[in-house]
């Protein structure tokens, strides 16, 4: 989750023939990916309260870099698989990623984890909203409907009105829109560039970045806890490969309900390390979000059958 594109790259991949046993292998690759996805921002949480948040962002990109990058370089395409047409379409893309997980590793830090969950799934409502004046995508009426909704249930999840922590929240809805912009741009790059460079080059910008933000802030960590600083990195690039893995073996609509399912885990984990339980407005706004973004997701889905049959 806190990586802020993780499921971004998935279907810039090729798309592999899909097999009889195709869409099941695709589903549990994705489950899997989730389970890997909360567990890595449950060790997130909890190094966030020792360490500052460049620190965990440099070292969890710099282990990804080195995973994905040196996969990439051996038997992913090598040095062929980075070359790109749009440098500046990267530089964007990773200014968003960088933000968005930035915000989301303080929001981690600040939040239960599965308030924090909650606020991730806005950002199909997000990428909904922005594709219409960004892509010039047709976005009706029924599903403009869905995104006001779905807003609806943040506020109700937020209780501006009975002194939640609202910068908080408000930092995870950024966290939200950033991701949106992100996978936006991804919709574009992957037109023309690999799936290895679109990751690739976020992860770069991220460890150069995040590194140089590191250094006035740095705190040394013990052998076990750079140990679990890497494993976030470790967990991080294995859950990437199995969401590519899922939608080059499946169509998105069909694994990408899935992702809900994080929001068990999310609960699952805080409760057993944190002791948090979500609180129903929390449960509520959950429900709300959820299905409006199931809705979405069913309605766009349609609108490309049509566009197909035409």
């Amino acid at each position: 989750m806190s990586d802020a594109v993780k499921c971004a790259d998935g279907p810039s991949a090729a798309a592999l023939p899909i097999q009889a046993d195709s869409v099941p292998y695709a589903v549990g690759c994705f489950l899997a990916s989730i389970v890997l996805f909360a567990a890595m921002d449950t060790l997130i949480k909890f190094l966030a309260a020792s360490f500052p948040v460049p620190q965990l962002m440099f070292v969890r990109s710099a282990v990804a870099l080195l995973l994905i990058g040196g996969y990439a370089l051996t038997r992913g395409g090598g040095v062929a698989s980075m070359r790109t047409q749009r440098p500046l379409a990267h530089v964007w893309r990773a200014f968003a990623g960088l933000i968005s997980m930035g915000c989301f590793f303080y929001a981690f830090k600040h939040l239960p984890l599965a308030d924090v969950y909650v606020l991730n799934f806005a950002g199909p409502l997000f990428i909904t909203a922005l594709s219409a004046p960004l892509l010039g995508e047709k976005v009706g009426w029924r599903r403009w409907g869905a995104v006001v909704i779905g807003f609806g249930g943040v506020v109700v999840m937020a209780q501006p009105s009975s002194g939640a922590p609202t910068f908080p929240v408000l930092v995870g809805l950024c966290a939200a829109l950033f991701y949106a912009l992100s996978l936006l741009t991804v919709r574009g790059l992957s037109k023309t560039e690999t799936a290895t460079s679109i990751v690739v080059y976020l992860l770069l910008t991220t460890t150069v970045v995040s590194g140089a933000l590191s250094i006035p802030v740095w705190l040394a960590p013990t052998a076990t806890e750079f140990a679990l600083m890497a494993a976030v990195g470790a967990l991080g690039a294995v859950a990437q490969v199995l969401i590519t893995q899922a939608f080059r073996r499946a169509p998105p609509a069909v694994v990408a309900p899935f992702e809900y399912t994080g929001m068990v885990w999310a609960s699952l984990f805080g409760y057993l390390v944190f002791g948090d339980l979500p609180t129903p407005p929390v449960i509520a706004g959950a429900m709300v979000i959820i299905g409006s973004g199931l809705y979405i997701l069913h309605r766009e889905t349609a609108a490309a059958k049509r566009s197909s049959a035409v």
